[in-house]
């Protein structure tokens, strides 16, 4: 890529995430956090992420207690 079309202009940063840490974890868990609990996209991406991990593992009890 260009350097102008890069998130960073070093060839390695040596820190970040990587896009698919990003699709399949950050933005798995705001979408489950948007489905079930009503959260909006800017609530659930600013959430710190163990608090954001809190309430994904709380979804999950109580589905798995509703399934029981």
């Amino acid at each position: 890529l260009p350097l102008q079309k890069r998130r960073c202009p070093f060839l390695w940063a040596g820190f970040g995430l990587t896009d698919e840490y990003v699709e399949k974890v950050t933005y798995e868990e705001i979408y489950s956090l948007m489905k079930h609990s009503r959260w909006s996209f800017t609530e659930a991406y600013s959430l710190p992420i163990q608090l954001r991990r809190w309430f994904i593992n709380r979804i999950i009890e109580d589905l798995t207690e509703k399934q029981e």
